[in-house]
């Protein structure tokens, strides 16, 4: 039979998945690999979707998605954010906040563009710019700069082909946030070689200390930007896969394509969820931000006293503890703690190489399984001591 595409071959599966399907097969296991909230989509918001169904609101919507939710993402933009986007032509519904990754990739990549990835970044980034034909490049940043990316550090790894840069803060695996002072280095950068910038923002409900900065309000930023955002982190609805996008309206009108021809609309039913979600924010997210706080501070405290440094994160709900002086790779010290603990966490070499030493452990859990979780930790480490301690005897 004729050969299948080799750019699909040649992707490698995710790093996470393998970790899930592991865990799922073992009994007794505390997942802190699952990067979703622990609550439950809040009752208004599901009550809308049953509503919307019992009224028969079941045929496609527009494929930019319903006015009404379109309407309630521009208010939420220029309320939080204080930005302007236009309902009619800058604005797209998608299925999840992963559809307008790929809506971005495809809108901008030509066969060998190159895309500067900020690492450690979320696994969907490298693949999806490779399956539009793109180049990922990798730019690192560092724990002494509390995981935030140095623009000389971007600059270093600029091309005549590199097309865009994408990152996301709060980020996803690390935690960290940039501020608008810092941020605004990048769009100094931006500007100076003329790229694009996807700035995934799925995390800027979940800030603690400070609010988030949305990247296009920064100058000159609103007509290179495209702003992916969604439903899935701040309101509890990952399953629900309903996500938006912000993009000036010529590329918008590209992203749109895309979408009509692969997707058509997200699910009716799920965007009428969306706009109650967007309409009763300050009654729900408050409420779930000052648990996951509460969560993170004694997850990683209770991490650094058990031996893996962990810095403070600033929003998301991961923590992202150093594991390099145990000796292991983080993919071996990850299968470890699993088959002899049955916690579960993600080796962060799967967030790119930059990842490697750090494993990914999120704190979107109940107080009592993260406090049963770190007895396991601490009982792991302990082990791996001795048995350290034994090794150092006889050699």
């Amino acid at each position: 039979m004729k050969s299948l595409s080799e750019r699909v071959e040649q992707l490698a599966p995710s790093g996470i998945r393998r970790f899930f399907d592991l865990a799922g097969s073992m009994e007794d296991v505390i997942s802190l690999g699952v990067g979703e909230p622990d609550f439950v989509t809040p009752w208004n918001v599901r009550e809308a979707s049953f509503a919307a169904l019992e009224q028969g609101y079941t045929a496609y919507s527009a494929n930019a998605g319903l006015v009404e939710l379109r309407q309630e993402i521009r208010n939420y933009m220029h309320e939080k954010f204080a930005i302007e986007y236009q309902v009619e032509d800058e604005i797209i519904v998608t299925t999840g906040a992963s559809e307008g990754l790929d809506l971005a990739f495809r809108t901008l990549i030509n066969p060998g563009d190159e895309v500067i990835v900020v690492e450690p970044a979320f696994v969907s980034y490298a693949p999806l710019i490779e399956l539009a034909g793109g180049i990922p490049v990798a730019a690192a940043c560092r724990p002494e700069d509390g995981f935030a990316i140095l623009p000389e550090t971007i600059e270093a790894k600029i091309t005549a082909r590199t097309k865009a840069i994408i990152f996301c803060f709060p980020s996803n695996p690390t935690g960290s946030v940039m501020t608008c002072d810092q941020l605004a280095d990048l769009a100094l950068l931006a500007n100076k070689h003329d790229l694009y910038v996807i700035s995934d923002e799925i995390y800027a409900e979940l800030s603690y200390e400070e609010e988030a900065t949305c990247f296009a309000t920064l100058p000159g930023m609103r007509e290179r930007t495209i702003v992916i955002n969604g439903f899935s982190k701040a309101f509890a609805m990952t399953g629900w896969r309903l996500g938006f996008t912000c993009a000036p309206k010529e590329i918008t009108a590209c992203m749109l394509k895309v979408h009509q021809y692969g997707m058509m609309c997200a699910p009716t039913l799920v965007q009428f969820a969306g706009i109650e979600a967007l309409r009763s924010r300050h009654k729900t997210v408050p409420d779930m931000v000052r648990s996951y706080r509460q969560r993170r501070n004694y997850f990683v405290k209770a991490l650094n006293e058990a031996g893996l440094p962990t810095h403070s994160p600033g929003g998301a709900f991961y923590a992202f503890p150093y594991i390099g002086d145990t000796g292991l790779t983080s993919e071996a010290f990850a299968e470890q703690l699993l088959l002899a603990e049955r916690v579960a966490v993600v080796p962060g070499s799967v967030f790119g190489a930059s990842g490697e030493g750090y494993v990914r452990a999120s704190y979107a859990s109940s107080i009592e399984q993260l406090q049963e979780a770190i007895h396991r930790i601490s009982h792991f480490m302990q082990q791996l001591e001795q048995r350290t301690a034994v090794a150092d005897r006889l050699t």
